[in-house]
């Protein structure tokens, strides 16, 4: 195998304006077709893209014999049903965050990958495949800011509108869900470990029932790393990561423009560095690193392991933010 045949499980926004054009961009990497709930929309999301099939129905595309991966950017609680079922249906699996409604729900989806061991299973993270990440991490890891000491991230939009998914609680809505996961996965990621204490705070839309604002207080043996997320206040992103003897600052932590350049700031000594980037698209490394996986048979850059942990931490957030 040279090629990753792929299967796309709805016409979400995120798919159709960022994720499919990406994986399209991967030379080891074919889309080669698309559903909805909607016959009609598959159609239209086919032709706009240049997707040779299109099916009426999930159940339809996951019957399809013809490809090997399926991406699920379904709502979040559609997740895990239909990951599974992708699995008994002997596709390999790259899920949108956050993998689950809840770690047991993770745990299911585990417990099923582990009957089938041929196939690849990962939570779409697309942020660690980006060049300005790998270089973070390698700092850290190299002492470029002395010992970690603790990690600052900020998330933010402004969504107030009742029909969106992400103000829907029985989706699995909400601002911890959909981008304050991506706070605690990068503070996992720099340290290295497993929060052996997580305090969070958070307030709860009245209308909607879902949060608009949270933030949390990871405790690490050799650190802290605290977030903020929102989505009822003013677009904002930003990682400060803060160390002994210097400190980096990611700019656009999480929504890198895929045609344009990216810096970090390095601060050290009193002096600032600013390391300049090309433009990459994560998404497109992404779905390359994936497939490489699958055509190479070796285990993918995010384990399943991992997507887990980081839903135990949303879990013991949750847990904190309640009592």
């Amino acid at each position: 195998m040279e090629i990753v045949n792929w299967g796309i499980l709805s016409t979400a926004k995120i798919g159709l304006e960022q994720v499919i054009p990406a994986i399209q961009q991967a030379p080891n990497c074919h889309v080669r077709a698309i559903t909805s709930r909607s016959a009609s929309k598959a159609k239209e999301a086919a032709n706009l893209l240049d997707i040779p099939h299109w099916y009426e129905s999930y159940k339809s595309l996951l019957a399809d014999d013809q490809f090997d991966a399926i991406y699920n950017p379904l709502p979040n609680h559609l997740h895990v049903p239909y990951g599974i079922d992708a699995l008994k249906a002997g596709k390999h699996l790259l899920c949108e965050k956050p993998l689950a409604l809840d770690t047991n729900e993770a745990e299911k989806l585990a417990e099923i990958s582990e009957s089938h061991p041929n196939l690849k299973v990962m939570e779409a993270f697309m942020y660690r495949f980006h060049p300005q990440w790998k270089k973070a991490k390698a700092m850290v890891q190299n002492g470029a800011i002395g010992q970690l000491q603790t990690v600052h991230s900020f998330f933010s939009y402004f969504n107030d509108d009742a029909s969106n998914i992400r103000n829907k609680p029985r989706m699995g809505g909400g601002g911890l869900m959909d981008i304050g996961c991506y706070c605690i996965s990068l503070s996992r990621y720099l340290f290295d470990a497993e929060p052996q204490k997580v305090q969070g705070q958070w307030k709860i839309d009245s209308q909607f029932g879902t949060d608009y604002l949270a933030s949390g207080m990871l405790e690490f043996g050799d650190g802290t790393a605290s977030f903020t997320c929102a989505t009822q206040t003013a677009p904002h992103q930003r990682v400060n990561i803060v160390g002994s003897t210097g400190r980096i600052v990611i700019d656009i932590p999480f929504n890198a423009p895929p045609n344009a350049e990216t810096q970090i700031q390095h601060y050290r000594d009193g002096k600032r560095e600013t390391i300049t980037f090309e433009p990459a698209n994560q998404y497109t490394l992404q779905a390359q690193a994936f497939a490489a996986s699958i055509i190479e048979d070796k285990p993918v850059p995010t384990s399943l392991d991992d997507a887990i942990a980081n839903m135990k931490v949303i879990d013991d957030f949750r847990q904190a933010a309640n009592t």
